[in-house]
């Protein structure tokens, strides 16, 4: 097996759980598989944690690939103001050994979800921080890229675009002298963006709409570093979950996803006292942004831009290369399930 100097004992893991031990590529592939110990991935998570539970499977996942030397995990914003996603999440960020990775926050006008599983993970496991504790997303995005070098970080997100907007729009400040488009162009190298159907969606797509009309469009016609989209069609077969249920019952993923798959509006009907199967839509993002695997895990379609409205619909339009693109999923869904697997449950004992 030719793995192109990916972390090797990550992929020992996935090929116990896979079977991928036959898989090969050619050369080695920066876009293929872009981890690795001689170049740390530098990430930022922008997500609306508390909702669905992928949000919750992508920080668990950036947490092992930074504990395993895979990425640097530099921050994480928050999208949501809901009362207990700060303490929800400097409780994972605990869990994981890392609770000086800084947390920004979209705003401080708290609200609160019972059906959201952030009080549930904020009641049984430690954490310090409130949603008071924490700066604004926008003040902790500036701070952070302002001490970045050029063209290294990676800004994820799994959530509506609000915080990349308010960058967008902001002035320079004590941490850098450039707006936020200027600081962007000068210490993004890309976004990764869960978001919309490609190469065309006429559905209602959260992360598109957000009731925030205007914001995807805006972000979309202003940002001119390359984006890379993985919408709702390349997570929907990738199914995990399930397996949660073999592991402890203190441990974040099943608190969370035993929560979502009771209380979640649109589940819950199908709940029957068991953790249920999710669609992996954010993983997918945090797995491109970390390990690559264009021509493995998925294509990337480029040649064109994404036009979007203000109820969350999208559509590709054909045409000249521009700075962004968007993957179709190459890979069997059950086999990325497994990869995605391997990583979420590194290190945790499964019955």
């Amino acid at each position: 097996m030719r793995i192109n100097l990916i972390n090797i004992a990550l992929w020992s893991a996935i090929a116990l759980l896979t079977g991928v031990a036959g898989c090969r590529s050619a050369t080695p592939d920066p876009e293929k598989f872009s981890s690795g110990s001689a170049s740390k991935v530098r990430i930022i998570l922008d997500t609306d944690f508390g909702g669905d539970s992928d949000d919750l499977g992508a920080l668990v996942m950036l947490h092992n690939l930074h504990n395993n030397g895979e990425c640097k995990l530099l921050a994480v914003m928050s999208w949501s103001g809901e009362r207990y996603v700060i303490p929800a999440m400097d409780a994972v960020n605990r869990y994981y050994g890392n609770p000086d990775i800084p947390m920004g926050i979209r705003h401080k006008e708290a609200h609160y979800d019972q059906w959201n599983y952030n009080k549930p993970i904020a009641d049984a496991l430690p954490w310090e921080l409130t949603n008071d504790d924490v700066p604004l997303a926008v003040d902790l995005y500036r701070e952070i890229l302002s001490k970045q070098e050029d063209n290294s970080v990676r800004i994820v997100t799994v959530g509506p675009l609000k915080n990349i907007k308010d960058l967008l729009m902001s002035g320079p400040d004590s941490y850098s002298d450039l707006n936020g488009k200027e600081l962007i162009e000068k210490k993004v190298e890309k976004f990764v963006i869960m978001g919309g159907g490609f190469p065309e969606s006429d559905i209602y797509e959260w992360n598109f709409d957000g009731r925030m009309p205007g914001v995807t469009t805006f972000v979309l016609e202003n940002l001119t570093v390359p984006i890379v989209f993985s919408g709702y069609e390349v997570g929907m077969p990738i199914l995990t979950g399930s397996r949660f249920n073999n592991i402890d019952p203190g441990h974040p993923l099943y608190i969370g996803y035993m929560h979502f798959s009771r209380h979640a509006p649109w589940v819950k009907d199908r709940f029957e006292g068991r953790i249920l199967d999710n669609n992996s839509y954010d993983q997918t993002a945090v797995l491109y942004a970390v390990h690559g695997g264009v021509g493995v895990y998925w294509d990337k379609i480029e040649g064109g831009y994404c036009v979007t409205d203000d109820r969350g619909k999208n559509h590709w339009v054909e045409g000249e290369p521009t700075n962004q693109s968007y993957l179709v999923l190459k890979k069997d869904p059950e086999e990325m399930a497994e990869i995605i697997y391997s990583i979420k449950l590194a290190g945790t004992a499964v019955r």
